[in-house]
């Protein structure tokens, strides 16, 4: 399969039924969620119970299926293509591991334990602030595909930086978080961090790759077929997590309902700041508006599955880390659409002169 037919095919479709509506399959979650952690309590803690070295079985089994389908687009191959875009590339690493991830430890600070502290849960405000830093720790990998081809950005460049960005994840997402979380004066145990590196990036990526090669050897039409079957499972893996979750955060929500608003408010400016910082950066050094777009995309959005997984393997289920994260989905769909649209209603500012 050739390189060119296997971008077009993965940026040929737009978001699926389950995408589109990510937000309202999440909301329908919290509720569920609740309700069956509210009305089966026993059935919940004997989910919860079932760890191996700190690692939960159902999710842990959950979170392979909802990141390797994601994981199977990437083709690392593509990695050449990187100097054909060095200026976009360089704003999309800046953006996404020197920006992205340190304003969010200042946000989650300034809101979390400055200005929302006397709203929130004394014992939770460490563990919110934790998850918004795995959140802005994990750049997206998937959803960039959709978001690109929804703003007709260049997808050479888009496979590009997602297969670069997943590879300096696997080194780098460990010590960064730890870097921050050391930081916000939050100790998370290095083995525990290193473990959910390996559990949830080193050993999908391998399984994915492999996978990947295999269905390749067998033509274009069978990987397409293929991916196009397992679509859903990502996104219904990740449901059935988030039904776990607000199970066990039930009773939390029921007694502080604006948490979620509240953590809501760093994430919000946290995307819009590195989106339009992305955008302008491109613009500023001379990239190509296909190019600005995914660029800006991608620094915006985030590898939820990642976060979310890394929450609940360092923190719990029952943690403000794991809620903090679950946010970031929430919100998602409809913010990136909303960027989507931006940058499109703005192509005429951005190809003028007036730079």
């Amino acid at each position: 399969m050739s390189a060119q037919s296997d971008i077009t095919s993965e940026t040929s479709s737009s978001m699926s039924f389950f995408e589109r509506y990510l937000t309202a399959w999440v909301a329908i979650c919290i509720v569920v969620g609740i309700l069956l952690g509210q009305g089966l309590p026993n059935v919940f803690k004997t989910i919860g119970a079932m760890e191996v070295a700190k690692v939960n079985l159902p999710v842990g089994l959950l979170i392979w299926v909802m990141i390797i389908p994601m994981l199977l687009k990437i083709d690392f191959s593509a990695l050449h293509q990187v100097k054909n875009h060095i200026k976009g590339i360089g704003v999309t690493l800046f953006i996404n591991w020197l920006v992205k991830p340190f304003s969010m430890a200042f946000l989650g600070w300034l809101f979390i334990r400055v200005f929302f502290a006397p709203l929130l849960p004394a014992e939770q405000i460490d563990s919110y602030i934790a998850g918004l830093i795995l959140l802005a720790a994990a750049p997206c990998t998937a959803m960039v595909f959709v978001w690109s081809r929804l703003t007709n950005g260049d997808p050479y460049f888009t496979l590009s930086q997602v297969a670069l960005n997943d590879l300096i994840m696997v080194f780098a997402f460990a010590p960064i978080v730890a870097l921050l979380l050391g930081v916000s004066s939050i100790t998370v145990p290095w083995d525990t961090l290193f473990t959910s590196v390996i559990l949830y990036i080193v050993i999908p990526v391998m399984i994915a790759q492999i996978i990947r090669r295999v269905l390749l050897k067998r033509g274009e039409a069978s990987f397409n077929a293929v991916m196009h079957r397992i679509q859903p499972w990502s996104i219904s893996a990740l449901l059935l997590t988030l039904v776990l979750l607000f199970a066990f955060q039930g009773d939390a929500i029921i007694s502080q309902p604006m948490v979620i608003a509240l953590l809501a408010v760093p994430i919000l400016i946290q995307v819009f700041f590195n989106s339009a910082l992305a955008y302008w950066l491109n613009r500023k050094v001379g990239e190509k508006h296909s190019v600005a777009c995914p660029s800006a995309l991608i620094g915006a959005s985030n590898f939820f599955e990642l976060a979310v997984a890394a929450a609940i393997s360092l923190f719990g289920f029952h943690s403000g880390a794991a809620l903090a994260t679950v946010v970031g989905v929430l919100i998602e769909v409809p913010v990136m659409l909303l960027v989507v649209r931006i940058v499109n209603r703005s192509k005429c500012w951005y190809e003028s002169d007036k730079r």
